[in-house]
């Protein structure tokens, strides 16, 4: 089976749900700064990496854990599903595929770090903002990799996509300290 995380860049939500997955990150507490930061792929990709699956690994059923960024793109998932039918269809063998969507997980604080640190590279202001974001969103995105890999168990679909919209962050109670 193949896991594949996606979301706007591909660096920031979808490489925190596929640390997750990996347990590369801790489901107990909130991540640290440096855990965060020491993810792979958070924050080092730039829209040249747009399409392109990134590999982070095996989880402990030994499923591969991918991620992509879908970019401006809302085709790329569909014309991904679409391929992979196809293929099907003409008898090639295709691993279960279960695509997973993390942009409703995205705080406000993530998407404004995002775009001063990607696409201003003003890292000062971007990084604390993605910090932030990624602690206000790491229970929902703990909630959207559980909800994968349960609807990866039962599903009878080969190639699935989940949308996940009922993770959306308004939807979501903020964390209270």
């Amino acid at each position: 089976m193949l896991y594949v995380y996606n979301c706007f860049a591909g660096t920031h939500s979808s490489a925190l749900a596929a640390a997750y997955h990996l347990d590369k990150l801790p489901k107990d507490r909130e991540p640290t700064k440096e855990e965060i930061l020491g993810i792979d792929i958070f924050n080092k990709l730039t829209p040249g990496d747009f399409g392109r699956f990134i590999y982070h690994g095996k989880d402990e059923d030994g499923n591969k854990v991918y991620t992509i960024g879908r970019g401006k793109s809302t085709a790329v998932i569909p014309a991904l599903h679409s391929l992979l039918s196809l293929l099907q269809e003409d008898g090639k063998e295709i691993d279960q595929v279960v695509f997973s969507n993390c942009s409703p997980t995205v705080p406000i604080s993530m998407t404004f770090g995002g775009l001063f640190s990607r696409r201003f590279h003003i890292d000062v202001i971007g990084v604390p903002l993605l910090i932030r974001g990624a602690k206000q969103a790491h229970r929902t995105i703990i909630q959207l990799v559980e909800h994968t890999k349960a609807v990866a168990l039962t599903t009878e679909n080969n190639i699935e996509v989940l949308e996940n919209e009922k993770f959306k962050v308004s939807a979501v109670k903020p964390d209270v300290k």
